[in-house]
């Protein structure tokens, strides 16, 4: 059951002790490629040199709006500059995150358009993060039009799912979807069509329900596999050639 981790931060300090017995536990797990998307200027060079290091690495490059206060108007510049130097598959983590305490709103909007507009000039999919701002960031890609990607951690409704897969997007589901009380994450991954979903850990971040509490890791990707195949009432096998499938396809993975 070969599987793609769709998101997670492996570049992160969390994983230095530890981060080549990591990616040996990975590789024992069936799990075939990591993509690793950065998330401010300062981290990109840590990033795809660990990914140039390791063939199983596949980098995404972006500023991510939780650090906002971190990110320069030359950082955008920098973007576009590695962006045509390396092999990056996609622009992010970028996004909306409306749910963070006194949100500077205005200011993620104005950088999360500025990327769309490089991502689609460079013809790479997006790798969005978006929380309590879904109708906004809807708007932002009908108006710019990258070409696709992910909806990281995707949590809205229906509706707003069918919305992003018109515009080419698949739909990220990790740890949350093996908490017993995570209804609506639950009929989510239900009820899309399997084209639609791709697996993802978001480690270090969003643990699994059995590893609560710990430090998430990749290698944890058949846990949330196994609560897929449980909602689903679907077999695994089935399930995993179908998520890696999309997230071959929508991130352009050989």
């Amino acid at each position: 059951m070969p599987l793609i981790d769709s998101h997670c931060h492996l570049d992160f300090p969390e994983f230095d002790a530890d981060r080549e017995a990591v990616l040996e536990r990975c590789r024992a797990r069936g799990i075939v490629r990591l993509v690793v998307p950065g998330v401010s200027a300062a981290t990109w060079a840590r990033l795809l040199a660990l990914c140039a290091a390791e063939p199983m690495l596949s980098p995404a490059l972006g500023l991510h709006p939780v650090f906002i206060e971190e990110h320069e108007g030359e950082h955008l510049r920098e973007l576009e500059r590695q962006l045509a130097a390396a092999p990056v598959v996609a622009v992010g983590e970028i996004g909306l995150d409306f749910q963070v305490r006194d949100a500077d709103r205005a200011r993620q909007l104005e950088l999360c358009e500025a990327q769309l507009v490089i991502a689609r000039e460079a013809g790479l999919p997006v790798i969005l993060h978006v929380r309590k701002a879904h109708e906004e960031m809807l708007a932002l890609l009908d108006r710019i039009r990258p070409p696709g990607g992910i909806a990281h951690a995707f949590n809205g409704s229906l509706q707003q799912a069918a919305r992003y897969r018109d515009r080419g997007f698949r739909l990220g589901f990790g740890g949350t979807l093996t908490f017993d009380n995570a209804r609506h994450i639950h009929a989510l991954a239900r009820e899309l069509p399997l084209t639609d979903i791709v697996l993802e850990t978001d480690a270090p971040d969003m643990s699994p329900a059995a590893h609560r509490g710990e430090r998430n890791s990749p290698e944890y990707l058949p846990e949330i596999l196994a609560a897929l195949a449980r909602v689903r009432d679907a077999d695994p096998d089935t399930l995993a050639t179908a998520t890696t499938a999309n997230a071959r396809e929508v991130l352009n993975l050989s």
